[in-house]
């Protein structure tokens, strides 16, 4: 009984994605035309208005998510891929995937519960919380639809509606797209767990949600896209800006630039390093078995050969290793002091790796596991001055030592405060340019486990590592020179700048944890 009401079922759906999407496709063409003709004055194609979005200013504006202020897929997919790999695990991201074939099937609105089941159902309130933080707005502003966000930025007061869940929204566009207020959907909890049920009120339904809100007030402009579900939502509106998705390609669409972004994103947290749409999401499940068999591999290369040979099979495995070296070193009684802009856990052992030489390498946080693998010699500081200060001192004495000052890694394009201890120990001082590329998984987390940090970056197919090994600093621009260490420190952050293309900012390691983990990221030692 049941394999014919799945036949019945299936039937049904080719029928209306066949048969009814085509005539509707093309009474949409037809009635495009006359709307054409007869000037209809109350909607507009999404355009940036004829004067500059400066001059001209909108009291009141009501605005869709999906599809209109992001760049439109067939579904929120992505999105709730990242909430159920990030907030909750590899396997709640499997079952989301495994479902894409019954999600095909259903329509809008069962697809949109199916989905929030699966990756809400018994997941932690505060785990959700730290996706819609530190993980989604990354993807959000990425993807943002630039016309859109031009008459967005024209608002006075500005109003989101949303079917999907309010907790996955709300945080991004009040801190990032100046939100006054976000209409979505709310989900169902039982203590601090999400139970993956819709509340009382279900899914809402965006054209009564914006009549509940405003009244009989109208909003000045609604931003809208071109599916019929926003017919009526355009009526209550005194004018609207139309998004075509149906004859636009998501890929021609245009987004955003980073130097437009109404706030910039320079910490987020997270693995996944692509947009995980379904298809890109199952090449990373098809390669993950391939992946952790070649991250070990690579691992082990480091692990247990010498610097000669281990270079040329790093290189084969399949990671891409950009090296320039501009230093000229001099000897002196004091070992070479390498300064490190940090993207990686791994940036000491690639210099050392490129060098062919062993270095040391300080760091203010590293789990036993990284320390135990780690191929080069490591020291663990403990935020004390003085005593930090003697230790690197008696480290230079015996070689050459390698420091990361801004104290943590970041991954965008821009270069934390530097510490200005380092600026007081040697004499020579050679900067140099470290950058990363991945394009699966990041290899570094603030909230996650740091361990499976190597792991996670040489996982990626083909990994990234661009060093830049710049000449040595000047005599007048050290402490020798006669300069503080403060400004010692600021001209090496400006010169390492400068070599990457990277913005300086005077944000620390305590802002970046603060933000993506909640605490001050000091690894705090057990007493025995």
């Amino acid at each position: 009984m049941v394999f014919p009401l799945v036949l019945l079922r299936l039937a049904k759906w080719l029928l209306y994605h066949v048969l009814v999407n085509s005539c509707y496709k093309a009474a949409r063409k037809i009635k495009s035309h006359v709307f054409h003709l007869s000037h209809h004055e109350s909607s507009k194609p999404l355009q940036k208005p004829s004067s500059s979005p400066s001059t001209v200013k909108f009291d009141l504006v009501a605005c869709d998510i999906h599809g209109v202020i992001l760049r439109s897929y067939n579904s929120f997919f992505p999105y709730f891929m990242l909430v159920a790999f990030e907030g909750g695990s590899i396997f709640r991201a499997l079952l989301l995937l495994c479902s894409c074939p019954v999600l095909w099937i259903l329509n809008y609105e069962l697809k949109l519960k199916v989905m929030i089941f699966i990756s809400f159902c018994g997941l932690r309130i505060k785990d959700m919380d730290m996706a819609a933080r530190v993980v989604l707005p990354k993807f959000y502003m990425e993807n943002l639809n630039l016309q859109a966000y031009e008459i967005l930025a024209s608002a006075g007061t500005r109003v989101f509606f949303s079917a999907v869940p309010r907790m996955m929204v709300e945080g991004f566009l009040k801190e990032y797209l100046n939100a006054d207020d976000v209409i979505a959907t709310e989900l169902h909890t039982v203590g601090c767990y999400f139970t993956g049920l819709l509340s009382g009120k279900g899914l809402i339904v965006k054209h009564s949600a914006l009549k509940d809100y405003f009244g009989d007030k109208k909003p000045d402009i609604g931003i809208v896209s071109s599916s019929v579900h926003d017919q009526v939502f355009i009526s209550h509106c005194k004018e609207a800006y139309v998004v075509n998705n149906e004859e636009c390609d998501p890929g021609s669409v245009m987004l955003l630039p980073r130097e437009k972004y109404p706030k910039p994103v320079i910490f987020h947290d997270g693995r996944l390093a692509f947009f995980p749409t379904p298809s890109a999401t199952l090449c990373m499940f098809i390669w993950l078995p391939i992946g952790v068999l070649l991250a070990i591999y690579r691992m082990l290369l480091g692990i247990f050969l010498c610097h000669k040979w281990t270079l040329a099979l790093v290189i084969w495995s399949g990671i891409d290793l950009n090296v320039k070296d501009c230093s000229n070193p001099q000897r002196s009684e004091k070992g070479v002091l390498y300064v490190c802009t940090h993207r990686t856990l791994l940036d000491p052992v690639f210099l050392s790796l490129c060098l062919g030489k062993p270095l040391t390498a300080v760091t203010y946080s590293l789990s036993k596991v990284s320390e135990f693998i780690s191929p080069i010699r490591t020291m663990r500081l403990t935020r004390d001055r003085e005593k930090d200060r003697e230790t690197m001192q008696k480290l230079l004495s015996e070689g050459d030592l390698v420091v990361c000052p801004e104290g943590t890694t970041c991954r965008e394009p821009y270069l934390l405060r530097f510490s200005s201890l380092f600026a007081e120990l040697a004499d020579v001082v050679v900067p140099v340019a470290v950058n990363v590329h991945v394009s699966m998984f990041y290899g570094t987390t603030a909230s996650g486990l740091k361990c499976l940090d190597p792991l996670f970056f040489f996982m990626n197919p083909r990994p990234s590592y661009h060093i830049e090994i710049l000449g040595k600093v000047p005599e007048e621009h050290t402490c020798g020179g006669g300069e503080c260490a403060y400004e010692v420190a600021n001209y090496i952050q400006r010169q390492l700048g400068d070599a990457l293309g990277f913005d300086c900012t005077n944000l620390t390691r305590k802002d970046k944890y603060m933000m993506l983990a909640g605490n001050e990221g000091v690894v705090q030692e057990k007493e025995r």
